[in-house]
């Protein structure tokens, strides 16, 4: 009797000592490829009656070592830090949808291709926030650079067939301007060739219809000249029931730097002052009344609000929020 339940023990263990040996040995979920891939790069809001969503074009690298102006090696090297940031930093390029019930608006396009691979994810996130291009009713372009116009076209073709494209005039009348692509220095021709590219089609179908300074362009959304960036530079203001977003385009790149210190500027500012006193200007009254900022280039999805902070300002990114 005892010998047979020693056995019994004798071969359970045995089959225990299997069971671990197989198990040590079997390959391991863990094995698997990385996927490398984010979640649809889309984040929406309700402000007021309107419905925003913010929708990433993806990002490129921004060599600030050798583009910010008007701050000293030091100093920009301490602000990188403090974020936990070295240059080139890893850029985000931002649009934003305005659905007000009536109209469907778009506010820059994305750098599409023309900044290289990283980019060109507009479309795709639009579709997955569950909206198609053809439903764009209007896009509104804060200015002309690449990478907020570089999603107008596609293959040749206009990928917002039935959208009108508007602008500040004093932006067209530069940028798609062949006299001034003509006189302008070598290492412009290429923005001026984008742009060219970008609205002509538009232009040729009569899908484009510039604006001049401060305009209503829709109930609830204004044009607001912010030159300085480039000569026709806006921002838009978005209100609904009482809220207020202004969507200031290219009136802050590197937020780890220019919030601290609004006085770094770009080299690629048309108007290094005038972007300077139009950043320091919006930042100064979002502070005070507390409405929200989205930008093109603050980490996705560039929405918050600004506080004041000594000689500087803070930026308070909005939390993820269910809608209500």
């Amino acid at each position: 009797m005892y010998r047979t339940h020693f056995e019994q023990i004798r071969a359970a263990l045995c089959l225990i000592v299997v069971l671990l040996t197989a198990a040590i040995a079997a390959p391991g979920w863990a094995a698997a490829p990385m996927a490398k891939t984010q979640a649809p790069g889309y984040y929406r809001l309700m402000l007021g009656d309107f419905e925003v969503t913010a929708l990433s074009d993806g990002g490129f690298d921004l060599p600030v070592d050798k583009i910010l102006t008007h701050i000293s090696p030091e100093k920009l090297a301490t602000d990188l830090a403090r974020a936990h940031l070295q240059s080139p930093v890893d850029t985000s390029c931002n649009a934003f949808l305005i659905n007000t019930g009536d109209k469907l608006v778009l506010v820059d396009t994305g750098a599409g291709l023309l900044f290289g691979p990283t980019g060109d994810h507009l479309l795709a996130n639009l579709k997955a926030s569950g909206y198609q291009p053809e439903q764009v009713d209007e896009i509104y372009i804060t200015h002309m650079h690449g990478d907020h116009i570089g999603g107008l076209i596609k293959d040749g073709q206009l990928v917002f067939v039935n959208a009108i494209v508007r602008a500040d005039k004093a932006e067209s009348d530069f940028w798609l301007s062949q006299a001034n692509f003509d006189k302008s220095p070598e290492a412009m021709k290429g923005a001026f060739k984008s742009a060219m590219a970008m609205l002509s089609p538009y232009v040729a179908a009569g899908h484009f219809k510039p604006f001049e300074g401060e305009t209503v362009l829709a109930p609830g959304i204004t044009a607001a000249p912010s030159h300085g960036h480039t000569p026709g530079h806006s921002s838009y203001v978005v209100e609904s029931k009482g809220q207020k977003l202004v969507l200031i385009g290219d009136l802050v790149h590197v937020g780890a730097v220019q919030f601290s210190d609004p006085y770094a500027t770009m080299t690629f500012d048309s108007d290094s002052k005038s972007a300077e006193a139009e950043r320091k200007k919006i930042f100064t009254v979002a502070a005070q009344q507390g409405f929200l900022l989205g930008a093109a280039h603050l980490p996705f999805p560039g929405i918050g609000h600004v506080a004041a902070a000594g000689k500087g300002f803070l930026w308070q990114p909005i939390d993820y929020a269910r809608l209500r």
